[in-house]
């Protein structure tokens, strides 16, 4: 998909001259569901986008067209009463109105929006649609908004808009992304380092085909078992006010005083923490191997504490593991389904690539996506 591609479908579609936008999914190397607990987490953003299309207009009315559903939707911004439709326009209107309650204040427009990025794969498409949509409708009136601002507002729409309890990763990504680097980010002080990804190897997403729903019950009760995991722990440890704040060593001494269930949730996130800081020091190093290991410890971790992996994710890490060339596998995103990402040497990715989709159809009856991808930029108006 490109620049001319885009604004040609927005001239069949509306009028007038546009401005384009675009802003990439991403892949988590490692740093899974600790971003919601003031953690650390080590992105990447990809060269598969959402874009976005967008013209002024002088009413306050704001017209969405989406290429992908062949659809389109409007929504008043004087019309504060507006609310989730549990419909992909939320990730756009929800934006549109947490700018608006923040002070922002926004133009009617004619908005097409369109991406490659696949949906429901664990890639992120709603933090890139909402990053493309926010940054052409602010663009457009003529607001300008620091990266790290507009993550922060892409977040909360979708925590109070379209009610997911996500953390900011996926819209810090989406915004701050380098071509060619890794972005190990402190999800409480949004303090980040860019980490060059190693030469010799490439990475290659596996996707199960089997969609997850961020906004699903289990995400959000993910988040409440860690928040009672936070209240009991600082019960015997002062200062205490999220996961984050809890070492290994303080966990292993109170820790088996907790419910066994919510014992397992903190140990995952105490430990992913504390993978995430090996891991950037493995990247710096230049030590895939070290890098892979971790990768590996963090998916037997997803799968076992906090049980947010599934059978075709374990199949994929299991297939992987077996083949030449994998440094690393581990599944990426939120889990309940979506994809894995792999760390391939270069010599062995189309080797890699033919025996993933043979094996895991033949063990599935499921025809995978691989992919795959490299580093890109974050969002950015793209012109001509």
């Amino acid at each position: 998909m490109n620049r001319a591609e885009v604004y040609a479908q927005f001239c069949r579609h509306y009028s007038g001259p546009a401005r384009v936008f675009r802003a990439p999914g991403r892949i988590n190397l490692i740093g899974e569901h600790t971003d919601y607990n003031s953690g650390f987490v080590m992105p990447v953003a990809i060269n598969f986008h959402v874009w976005a299309a967008i013209a002024p207009r002088n009413d306050s009315t704001v017209r969405v067209y989406s290429a992908n559903f062949s659809e389109e939707i409007e929504f008043d911004l004087a019309d504060s009463s507006g609310s989730s439709r549990h419909h992909w326009s939320d990730f756009i209107q929800g934006v549109a109105r947490v700018a608006a309650s923040a002070g922002y204040r926004m133009q009617g427009a004619d908005l097409l929006v369109c991406g490659d990025i696949p949906m429901g794969a664990g890639l992120s498409s709603s933090a890139a649609i909402e990053v493309a949509a926010g940054l052409a409708m602010l663009t457009n009136s003529g607001l300008s908004m620091d990266r790290a601002e507009l993550a922060r507002l892409c977040q909360r729409a979708e925590n109070e808009f379209v009610g997911a309890r996500v953390g900011i990763m996926d819209q810090f990504i989406s915004c701050c992304g380098r071509a060619g680097h890794a972005l190990e980010l402190d999800c409480r002080s949004l303090e980040y380092r860019l980490l060059p990804l190693p030469a010799g190897v490439s990475l290659v997403i596996c996707n199960t085909m089997i969609k997850h729903a961020h906004a699903g019950g289990e995400y959000n009760q993910r988040r409440a078992e860690c928040e009672e995991g936070v209240r009991l722990l600082a019960g015997k440890l002062p200062g205490v006010r999220s996961l984050r704040d809890v070492e290994l060593s303080d966990l292993e001494r109170y820790g088996r005083e907790l419910p066994e269930k919510i014992y397992r949730r903190c140990r995952h996130v105490v430990s992913e923490n504390a993978r995430v800081l090996n891991a950037s020091a493995a990247l710096q190093n230049g030590d895939v191997t070290a890098l892979g290991k971790l990768m590996e410890e963090s998916h037997r971790s997803l799968r076992d504490n906090y049980e947010v992996s599934c059978r075709e994710l374990d199949l994929m890490v299991e297939l992987a593991e077996k083949q030449d060339g994998v440094c690393g596998s581990r599944m990426t995103g939120g889990g309940f389904g979506g994809s894995t990402i792999n760390l391939v040497a270069n010599e062995t990715v189309e080797q890699f690539q033919n025996a993933m989709a043979k094996e895991y159809e033949s063990r599935t009856g499921l025809a995978p996506q691989i992919l795959v991808v490299s580093a890109s930029d974050g969002a950015t108006e793209v012109t001509a």
